[in-house]
């Protein structure tokens, strides 16, 4: 008889256990941020910026921050979405943190490390930090999205990091963003770590530490290429767009020039057929009505709509049907430019204007995220926008619509400054810039950052000492006399019997021969009513040209500091689009002859300039008819 075999026990299954993640691994350019980042606070205190474009992972440069952080860090975010992004790349590390946010559902401030929006935290400033924490006071707050703190004092972020440093005088602040420039302000910081000055030096945030440029990020294949196509259809008009006090655009105008715009219908067909071959589209509208408009082209299924007034749920739930490609089409009103993360996106359609650089940028950066399939990011802009995507804001508001960055050496320094200005070919024809923004070491102060050279291509000379200084400048930087007002100097000649002031309507240049047959170059400036002042120069000698230079063409050169140096009056008069007239001259008579004796460049004051004619009642009508060559 066959023996029995014992009963087979029942085979039982191991209890599944959760894969472990691996732990996160940072890209090159990221390690050296975090490392640039440590060395700055080793030695300051000052605020810093770290610069990485949309898509290339400041949350993990957080994370790594945090997670090296030996004393107690706050990070903030002006979004839910970012506090929650954030907050998950520090979880991938296998550590614990709280978050701090209403939007999240969440007030906890216990743990070493706290994510939390901005809203919430400055609401509740003693909760956040309080000071029987296990932990003790903040050590270290991080800025996410750092472009938004404001100079105001009383503004969310200052108030925080104001609190912060009640608690902690030696509280490090740093800031991370892709867009490091506030419209109206420039750069939000004052030095770079290439060795320039950027920003104001009022500026909150001292240093830039870090900064990894988009097209080196594309290059490198850590961003899809952002493809610009010039459209053949209708575009908005936005040209006649003037932005207000705040420096934006007025929403009424705006909507003038978009609802129930012929344009509209052409451009949405447009873009849905660039899209036949593309995973996710986001579309940019100028305004609520405008987008309403524009859901009307699209096509029902596959088409959603997400603006500020849209409920905090449905919202989630649009943006998650369109992560997950049940939406091709996310339309929007201003409110997914940061913060919002769908790698998919290959097609960006611009239907508004935008203000700055920055708005641009954090716009396309929207399409730049790697993802399967995707090769490159389409950008289809039907606003005529004129921001180059590679090329920042050069320290300030473009001051003219043909403005571009130009590129102008330090005659002191030899620092390359980038200044907005224009070129005629390869020639810099004129530029706005101020003050070299090159750093130069100070021998007396080994070890510090650098001082900004001194070199000035635009100034006003103070009478007391003769220190040039900036051209808004009140009180003289080297002896600290106040400098004469410019209305003063005007009131003053028009009180001599023998001055002639004139409102400078042109300046005409001539080569012409004077009496002994010697060439001289006459210079004539005419007011509205047709008077006139003249004065001459000679250029045959090196020092008569030297003294041309340093009396004339620095202050009327419209690219001072670039080198240009005419050997004839000729040279002078065929380089005339080089120069700019003053604003006001003032001659006294000296025999029977009128000599020029002051020239009011960069004027603001209460007259009205000749370029201002036609305008607004004049200012200058409240100080009387004093002088016929004024009014």
């Amino acid at each position: 008889m066959a023996s029995l075999r014992p009963a087979q026990q029942p085979i039982l299954k191991p209890t599944p256990q959760p894969t472990p993640q691996p732990t996160p691994q940072l890209r090159p350019y990221q390690r050296e941020a975090v490392q640039r980042v440590i060395q700055h606070f080793r030695g300051s205190d000052d605020p810093a910026v770290v610069v990485l474009p949309t898509g290339s992972g400041k949350s993990l440069v957080i994370a790594e921050l945090a997670r090296l952080a030996r004393g107690r860090v706050l990070v903030l975010a002006h979004v839910r979405e970012l506090v929650e992004q954030n907050h998950a790349k520090y979880l991938a590390y296998g550590l614990q943190a709280d978050i701090f946010s209403a939007g999240l559902k969440r007030r906890e401030s216990g743990r070493q490390v706290v994510f939390g929006s901005v809203q919430s935290v400055v609401r509740h400033l003693d909760a956040v930090s309080d000071t029987e924490a296990r932990y003790g006071p903040f050590t270290l707050l991080v800025i996410d999205e750092c472009h938004r703190v404001s100079l105001e004092q009383d503004s969310s972020y200052r108030k925080v990091i104001e609190h912060l440093r009640s608690r902690n005088p030696r509280l490090k602040v740093l800031g991370l963003t892709a867009t490091p420039y506030r419209l109206g302000q420039g750069f939000i910081y004052y030095r770079h770590y290439h060795g320039m000055v950027r920003g104001e030096e009022g500026a909150f945030f001292r240093d830039c530490v870090f900064e990894q440029p988009l097209r080196l990020m594309v290059r490198q294949g850590f961003l899809c290429e952002p493809v610009k196509v010039d459209a053949a259809v209708a575009h908005y008009d936005f040209s006649s767009l003037v932005p207000g006090g705040s420096g934006l655009f007025r929403e009424e105008e705006v909507n003038r020039i978009v609802s129930g715009n012929r344009a509209t219908p052409g451009i949405i067909a447009d873009v849905i057929e660039h899209a036949r071959q593309r995973q996710g589209v986001m579309i940019f509208a100028a305004s609520v009505p405008h987008a309403q408009e524009i859901m009307g082209y699209l096509p029902t299924e596959g088409s959603a709509l997400v603006t500020g007034n849209t409920d905090g749920d449905e919202r989630t739930r649009l943006i998650e049907a369109f992560k997950a490609r049940h939406i091709k089409f996310l339309v929007n009103v201003s409110v997914l430019t940061t913060g919002f993360d769908a790698p998919h996106v290959d097609l960006i359609a611009i239907l508004r204007p935008t203000e700055s650089v920055g708005l641009y940028q954090q716009i396309v950066g929207r399409g730049l995220r790697l993802s399967p399939d995707k090769s490159d990011c389409l950008v289809l802009d039907y606003a005529g926008n004129p921001w180059d995507l590679y090329a920042p804001e050069v320290g300030g508001v473009r001051p003219r619509s043909d403005s571009e960055p130009v590129q102008v050496e330090c005659p002191a320094c030899g620092h390359a400054n980038l200044f907005w200005g224009k070129r005629d070919g390869e020639i810099v024809i004129e530029h706005y810039g101020r003050r070299c923004q090159g750093l130069v070491d100070n021998p007396e102060e080994a070890g510090t950052a650098g001082q900004q050279c001194t070199f000035r291509f635009r100034f006003k000379v103070c009478g007391e000492c003769g220190a040039e200084n900036d051209i808004a400048a009140r009180r003289c930087h080297g002896c600290q006399t106040l400098l004469v007002d410019a209305d003063d100097k005007l009131r003053a000649a028009l009180k001599l019997r023998d001055a002639k002031v004139l409102r400078v309507s042109g300046m005409q240049l001539d080569a012409v021969v004077n009496g002994r047959g010697l060439p001289r170059l006459k210079v004539t400036y005419h007011d509205e009513d047709g008077a006139t002042l003249d004065e001459w120069f000679a250029l045959e000698t090196t020092a008569q040209r030297n003294a041309f230079g340093a009396v004339f063409l620095r202050h009327h050169s419209r690219a001072p500091g670039v080198p240009w140096s005419p050997r004839s009056p000729q040279e002078v008069c065929a380089g005339q689009q080089r120069l700019r007239a003053p604003d006001f001259v003032v001659g006294r008579k000296v025999g029977r002859h009128w000599k020029v004796r002051e020239k009011l460049f960069d004027y603001v004051g209460r007259y009205r300039k000749a370029a201002s004619a036609g305008g607004e009642q004049d200012a200058d009508d409240a100080i009387g008819h004093e002088c016929c060559h004024l009014q």
